[in-house]
Order: C-alpha cells, then sequence, then structure tokens
C-alpha cells in the first residue's frame, strides 16, 4: 500500500511516498513544496495544492497522514499554518484518499518508541527503517516520511 505523509506549511510543505508490504517499509520519494514567498496568500495556497495534487496524481497513495496543528504563541501564525493545512488535508480528499491525523508526540513514539524525540533522532530512524542512504530533500520532507511510517503503523499496514 502506498502512503503518503504531508508535513505543511505556507514556506514549506514536506512530502514523502512510502510503500508499506507485509513487514516491510519502502521509500519511494520526497519533496518540499516551496511557494513563492512573494505571492499573495491565495496564490501561495493554490501552489501547495497544484504541487501536492501533482504528486498524487503521480505517486497514487492510497492513504494519507498528516501532523495534527502545532499551535505557536502567535495566533496569526496559527493561523495562517491551519490555512495551509486545510489546503493539506482538502488535497487528497479531492482523490477519495483517506487522511489521518497524527500528534507530533504519536508520530515521534511510532517512529523511535519515544514521544519526545528531537529532529535529528527522527531523521535518523525515518532513514534506517527506509534504508535511506544521504540526504532527503528537507527536513520537511523527512518529517513527512516520518508521518507516512506512523500512518503505516497506526492503520496497522505494516510492521517493523
Amino acid at each position: 500500500m502506498k502512503i503518503i505523509g504531508i508535513d505543511p506549511g505556507l514556506v514549506n510543505t514536506g512530502w514523502g511516498i512510502i510503500e508499506a508490504n507485509g513487514n516491510k517499509l519502502t521509500y519511494i520519494a520526497d519533496g518540499t513544496i516551496r511557494p513563492k514567498p512573494t505571492l499573495a496568500m491565495p496564490e501561495r495556497l493554490l501552489s501547495i495544492y497544484e504541487e501536492l495534487k501533482n504528486v498524487i496524481e503521480q505517486y497514487k497513495p492510497e492513504i494519507a497522514g498528516l501532523e495534527d496543528t502545532f499551535v505557536s504563541k502567535f495566533p496569526q501564525s496559527t493561523l495562517k499554518l491551519g490555512q495551509a493545512r486545510g489546503v493539506a488535508l482538502l488535497t487528497p480528499a479531492i482523490f477519495n484518499i483517506p487522511v489521518n491525523e497524527y500528534s507530533p508526540t504519536m508520530v515521534k513514539k511510532a517512529i523511535t518508541g519515544v514521544g519526545r524525540a528531537d529532529k535529528n533522532q527522527i531523521d535518523t530512524m525515518v532513514k534506517t527503517l527506509l534504508n535511506i542512504h544521504g540526504k532527503l530533500s528537507s527536513e520537511h520532507s523527512s518529517d513527512a516520511l516520518g508521518i507516512a511510517i506512523a500512518t503505516s503503523f497506526y492503520n496497522k499496514v505494516c510492521c517493523y
């Protein structure tokens, strides 16, 4: 089963595709969507939508995972992130792909066994679990691959 993990953001939206087959997880692809910061909000959101749509059309995932919204102490930032997150929730839904949401703690626990792991631990475990040697597109795509792995775990698509 192909799984897409999405780490939404207005500046960087990470995505990662994996395949879960029995007890095996296989890396397929990853990337980072970076809308031009000079674009108005509607155009930035449209850019995220169009690129995610292209990824979904190309790789045809069967299930999607997103991390729950991080609430910052700046309400305006949280609202803007929520708009990007809305696009990330809507895009797979347009393709009738079920979307699962997980707290950051759930994602970290699924990958490392510890709910308080740091970014370096997550990145190392993502690369280990997916047998990736070298760099990924960005830390955002690494997070997205982690979300895809968590999606495989919580949906009992793969055990590791």
